[in-house]
């Protein structure tokens, strides 16, 4: 299971056609965010910190950025909320309205651009039901545990691995705490004290 390739090229794009005409807000750490902004739908530029999409049914965490990222386009073409955003640090995010993006998508014949950023997005959703609904505990953890090693090394080490794992999937805290003893246990994995992912030797496909 391979995670999807990020559109930078395309995301640069949308981002130096927006920022001229975003305005940056205030944001609480641990604070959710509504899709609207004094009263009008926004695309979210999110710059840096870290910022996470968590599933409106259940409030799992379907995704993280630590890295620059466009939030809003699928709920600016199709207003649906499946989603909310959740900023989980001191960040920095700017606010467009949607009804001015559009029309600079328009000027500026972006859309191929919002297509393969949205394509990406939906690509990034099939992957981590991939990697959700398997049906083995291990397989969950263990393509957590390969997700959660390619973060950067400051966030692996503010959310150990049972919280990482636990916010994105429904495996009780035993389960995820046995499997974690094993890899530990026979060396596959290294654990800072707390329970913070410090690095991955192998990963068994089975344990």
């Amino acid at each position: 299971m391979t995670i999807p390739t990020r559109p930078d090229d395309s995301m640069q794009c949308l981002f130096s056609a927006l920022e001229p005409v975003s305005s940056e807000i205030k944001v609480i750490p641990r604070k959710r965010m509504s899709w609207e902004y004094k009263g009008k739908p926004q695309l979210y530029l999110f710059m840096e910190g870290e910022i996470s999409l968590v599933r409106v049914t259940d409030g799992l965490v379907v995704a993280s950025a630590y890295d620059p990222h466009i939030f809003g386009l699928g709920e600016a073409i199709q207003p649906k909320r499946y989603h909310i955003l959740r900023v989980e640090k001191k960040s920095r995010i700017l606010a467009v309205d949607v009804e001015n993006a559009l029309k600079i998508f328009d000027e500026q014949n972006l859309w191929r651009d919002v297509s393969t950023t949205l394509a990406y997005f939906n690509a990034y959703l099939v992957y981590r039901d991939e990697m959700v609904l398997q049906q083995r505990t291990y397989s969950v953890i263990r393509s957590h545990l390969q997700e959660m090693i390619g973060l950067p090394l400051e966030a692996r080490l503010n959310t150990s691995i049972l919280d990482y794992i636990r916010l994105r999937t429904h495996l009780s805290r035993s389960s995820i705490l046995n499997v974690i003893f094993v890899l530990k246990t026979e060396k596959h994995i290294e654990i800072k004290r707390g329970g913070f992912l410090v690095a991955i030797n192998n990963l068994p496909e089975k344990i």
